[in-house]
């Protein structure tokens, strides 16, 4: 039997696109994750228990199934030991015991999946940062100070080195600011 795997990531939050691409590889069974936390993945727990000898699990990217290239490793082993099979749509790999891969796609597909992790945990975690209101990026020098340098600038008394002492504020960022 072919057995799907979705869980939500920042590119397709409702497993939609996940969904498409299982049914057309003809999945008959479908667990969905909640969330895409790599934490309390019930639905996995789940589809491993339930899976049998001779399914094939479906997923459309690595990273949907594992969140570490460890995790994957430990996945694959497990799945191996109840002889089932693994599909990724996305890089292309099936575990049927017909299929061989040369080293280099091994390797190309490891890298992206790596790529894949550190990814999807940044923009989750600049995500998680901006709904509790931080502001990514460079602080915005204080409005006083920028004043001020402008007002010393416009008053050719001051050398740009002079500016920058007194306010804070570099000759780039100056210029910045005299632009608008």
């Amino acid at each position: 039997m072919l057995i799907g795997y979705a869980r939500p990531n920042t590119e397709d939050l409702d497993c939609q696109k996940q969904m498409e691409q299982l049914k057309s590889t003809g999945c008959t069974e479908v667990y969905i994750e909640e969330h895409s936390s790599p934490k309390k993945r019930e639905q996995l727990h789940r589809l491993l228990e339930r899976a049998e000898s001779g399914d094939k699990i479906v997923v459309a990217r690595l990273y949907t199934l594992a969140d570490s290239t460890r995790h994957l490793v430990e996945l694959m082993e497990l799945l191996s030991s109840k002889n089932i099979t693994f599909l990724s749509i996305l890089e292309d790999i099936d575990t049927d015991s017909g299929k061989t891969y040369p080293f280099k796609t091994i390797l190309h597909s490891l890298a992206e999946f790596q790529s894949d992790a550190i990814s999807e945990k940044t923009r989750a975690g600049l995500s998680a940062a901006k709904e509790k209101g931080a502001v990514s990026g460079r602080p915005r020098k204080p409005d006083e100070n920028v004043k001020k340098a402008i007002e010393m600038y416009e008053s050719k008394q001051y050398s740009l080195a002079a500016i920058k002492e007194k306010t804070g504020i570099s000759k780039s960022t100056l210029y910045r600011y005299l632009e608008n």
